[in-house]
């Protein structure tokens, strides 16, 4: 698996995925719209192409003589789809199927689907497991679910296909997003001294992004017969976001003392999707286990912040998706 393609290669995960896979020594392609621009490095072994994923034709060719597949490419998250309904499905369903197919036909051997452990919905089950119902509250989550299926009609013994289900991912890459909830509660902590939290009964596993290119990384590594067809959830610590919030509070008077005291304020919200997902059988399997905590993820931003490297983070659009989105017309 020396040849991987990564669609959404240059998106917040991808910022750190496509560096991480390059040091290892692969050859990378990063297929991707390109909405937030490009801080990929200068690499003779990455050649990042600007496309559309619902541009087959410009697609197609490129899975010639790529090993693997990792798919990320979508419109992520609850605000960002239901920004353009129509927008989101096109991307997010609509041409998963032709990109599976494409990809097998032109000879590739390994294909990762990055689904969401949003699918769960909400659930009162202490431990989510893969075997759970889909129970999606809003249109993404759905459409994670049903490409899934369509992934399944096409492994084959040479085709080898697997879906992980992340969690909610968080810390910092190059192209940060602050609009996650670690994310956003660490902004307002370190920037505005006051958290300001929806709700805070939810349960959300969270995962720290070197976490999750750990799990991508070893989907192209691991055997055939120990994940061709079947389903991973990728968490580790699952807290309520009230919890959350008072660890971000912690962490950020720890690293900036001079700040003063940081408030904690809140207020209803209409946000129900709580979930407390299990993620043994990615660890029965194949020994992976998250080696990263909450706790690194919001010190990782709070010195980025102090470093300066994520400046004008409350009116600059590019850390927001549907900011973003709105900006540039997406179509």
């Amino acid at each position: 698996m020396q040849k991987v393609l990564i669609t959404g290669g240059a998106g917040y995960v991808g910022h750190v995925l496509t560096p991480r896979l390059l040091a290892a020594g692969y050859e990378v392609t990063v297929y991707d719209k390109l909405f937030f621009g490009c801080r990929l490095p200068n690499d003779p072994k990455l050649r990042v192409v600007q496309g559309d994923i619902r541009d087959r034709a410009k697609l197609k060719p490129l899975f010639e003589g790529q090993d693997a597949v990792l798919h990320l490419a979508c419109i992520s998250n609850d605000a960002s789809f239901e920004l353009d309904e129509q927008l989101s499905k096109t991307i997010n369903y609509d041409c998963f199927e032709p990109i599976v197919i494409d990809a097998k036909n032109a000879g590739v051997k390994r294909f990762v689907y990055c689904s969401s452990s949003s699918v769960y919905g909400v659930s009162n089950s202490p431990q989510v497991t893969e075997e759970h119902a889909l129970l999606p509250l809003t249109l993404y989550n759905k459409f994670k679910g049903m490409c899934e299926p369509l992934l399944w009609k096409h492994m084959a013994d040479d085709f080898t296909a697997v879906t992980i289900r992340p969690a909610t991912v968080c810390g910092y890459s190059p192209r940060t997003r602050l609009d996650l909830s670690v994310n956003i509660l660490t902004n307002h902590a370190v920037n505005k001294g006051v958290i300001t939290v929806f709700g805070g009964l939810q349960m959300r596993p969270n995962l720290h992004i070197e976490d999750m290119v750990d799990a991508y990384h070893l989907m192209l590594t691991a055997p055939h017969e120990k994940i061709h067809g079947e389903v991973f959830n990728i968490g580790f610590e699952n807290h309520s976001i009230a919890d959350i919030a008072l660890m971000v509070q912690k962490i950020v008077a720890e690293e900036f003392p001079d700040k003063g005291a940081i408030d904690i304020v809140t207020t209803p919200s209409d946000d129900n999707r709580s979930y407390h997902v299990n993620s043994d059988k990615v660890f029965r399997t194949l020994g992976y286990r998250p080696k990263r905590t909450i706790e690194d993820a919001v010190r990782d931003l709070a010195r980025a912040f102090r470093n300066r490297l994520l400046d004008d983070s409350f009116d600059n659009d590019w850390y927001y998706n549907v900011r973003t989105m709105k900006r540039i017309g997406a179509t």
